[in-house]
């Protein structure tokens, strides 16, 4: 049996990609015209024929778990200035102006905006594991660079380069973990990108709280950032170049390999005639932009950029920047505060990881949206003249902790991982430029605006707004996504795009 298995995989790995579409068509044909013949039969075989099982996840995690550095390092550095702020403006002599510190928080948005831009060129331009190692090397440079700056302005260069490659990260993470992933743990791979944010996050954290105690500590804290970038390139030299990209290239024996290592021997034939038939009608012209906004791909980008849209929108920076301002109200320490948050956004993650493959996407971004509404909710009622005292304040922390908690349990993590899986081959990378762009921005201007409008419109009103937002959320998404657990790229592909 093992011997005639092998056979048949050999012979398919001489065939090119048009002679695996012909082989599917006459394998098709040959099927349609034996059926009526075979109707009887076909239940006696069933019973004793085998079903083909599920391929091994464990050939594809050591890989998902490299390209999910990436997003250890996206949370590392978006938390890493956070505890060190003031010994560093005390170091290089920015003390006291608002306007510097800001930028130092702020300039690697700035970075990252540009990093996702140009990331979906990147990756199809070079392939994902060398967008993976040019996402490294800037923020190992910008690292050094702030660990070793003396002044203001080297520290805005080291951190423009590290945005860059935060920004670059996580939209080729979510590419690479779709594209190497099996359908049914597909999911559950996304969420690790989430996971390993999350735990970037509290690393950055538990790293800075010597802070106060060792001069100069902030510099180790940049140091430190340079290990794991460092593996992240080293690794990816030892990683499978995603298939997908592999035969959107041509390269359809490396295209198999990879296939093999991923999937196992038994599996390349399928993965290799769902790719040909998908790709058969496919221009090979390069993507221009115009198509990612017009005719028959409008569909897609317009959910995934309103999907990133409304997750900016719904408050969740927000929360995050104001939270240490409510639990210090309420007698919480500020490390503590950051502890407790993020611990309910761990945690949420990691529900979302158990549940993403077996209730879905869909379920869990209408559950987390509806969730952050009730949430926003509670701290409406807390904000309001009504509720005053010690009880306010604990019902606002409760707010807080609930809405990141709801927040990580879809709204973050399902995005990121949607958003690949419902974009065609052939605009995926590009397309999730676009929508990371889309975020960087709206991220940007949240930061920016949310203190002023707090100020202006005040605590009540403006939670009115984002739990609003929530609840347009959940409307959108009873509208306009579709499930995709369980389904391959192509099945979803072909349910989404127009046939022209």
């Amino acid at each position: 049996m093992w011997v005639r298995q092998r056979e048949a995989y050999s012979m398919y790995k001489r065939l090119s990609s048009r002679d695996y579409l012909n082989a599917a068509d006459m394998e098709s044909k040959e099927f349609d015209d034996t059926l009526d013949m075979e109707d009887n039969s076909a239940l006696l075989q069933k019973s004793m024929v085998p079903e083909v099982s599920d391929p091994s996840w464990k050939l594809s995690l050591p890989h998902v778990l490299v390209a999910t550095i990436s997003s250890f390092l996206f949370g590392y550095h978006l938390g890493v200035v956070n505890e060190p702020l003031e010994s560093i403006s005390a170091d290089l002599g920015f003390k006291g102006n608002a306007l510097a510190e800001g930028l130092v928080v702020s300039t690697c948005l700035g970075g990252a905006f540009l990093g996702s831009l140009f990331s979906g060129w990147i990756a199809d331009g070079v392939g994902r594991r060398r967008a993976f190692q040019l996402c490294a090397l800037p923020m190992i440079i910008g690292a050094v660079i702030s660990a070793t700056s003396k002044t203001l302005a080297g520290m805005l260069i080291g951190r423009l380069f590290v945005g860059t490659g935060m920004g670059l990260g996580p939209p080729v993470a979510s590419l690479y973990v779709t594209e190497v992933s099996p359908s049914f743990v597909r999911g559950t791979y996304g969420s690790f990108i989430q996971i390993a944010t999350c735990l970037g996050l509290m690393g950055a954290l538990l790293v800075g709280i010597p802070v106060k105690e060792i001069a100069g500590w902030w510099r180790v804290c940049f140091w430190l950032s340079t290990i794991p970038a460092a593996i992240l390139a080293l690794a990816m030299v030892f990683c499978t170049e995603s298939p997908h990209w592999l035969h959107k290239q041509g390269r359809t024996y490396e295209a198999e390999a990879a296939f093999e290592k991923l999937l196992g021997g038994s599996h390349v034939k399928t993965a290799m005639v769902q790719l040909a038939k998908l790709d058969s009608g496919d221009e090979t012209d390069a993507v221009s932009l115009s198509e990612l906004f017009y005719g028959r791909h409008f569909r897609v980008v317009f959910i995934g950029s309103t999907l990133f849209a409304l997750q900016q929108l719904s408050g969740i920076n927000a929360v995050f920047y104001f939270s240490s301002t409510v639990f210090k109200s309420a007698g919480v320490p500020s490390g503590l505060a950051n502890a407790f948050i993020g611990i309910a956004n761990l945690s949420g993650s990691v529900v979302a990881m158990t549940l993403m493959d077996k209730v879905g996407r869909k379920v869990l971004l209408l559950g987390s949206f509806f969730g952050m509404a009730m949430a926003m909710a509670v701290q409406v009622v807390a904000a309001s003249s009504y509720s005053s005292g010690p009880g306010s304040l604990y019902l606002s922390v409760g707010g807080m902790l609930m809405f990141v908690l709801t927040f990580a349990l879809g709204a973050g993590p399902v995005p990121g991982l949607l958003l690949p899986e419902i974009f065609p081959g052939r605009i995926r990378a590009k397309a999730m430029a676009v929508c990371m762009s889309v975020h960087w921005v709206i991220n940007f201007f949240v930061g920016l605006l949310f203190l002023q409008l707090l100020e202006k419109l005040g605590p009540q009103l403006l939670y009115s707004m984002f739990g609003t937002v929530c609840m347009m959320a959940v409307v959108f998404v009873k509208r306009n996504v579709v499930e995709t657990k369980g389904k391959s790229l192509q099945e979803i592909e072909i349910a989404l795009l127009p046939q022209e």
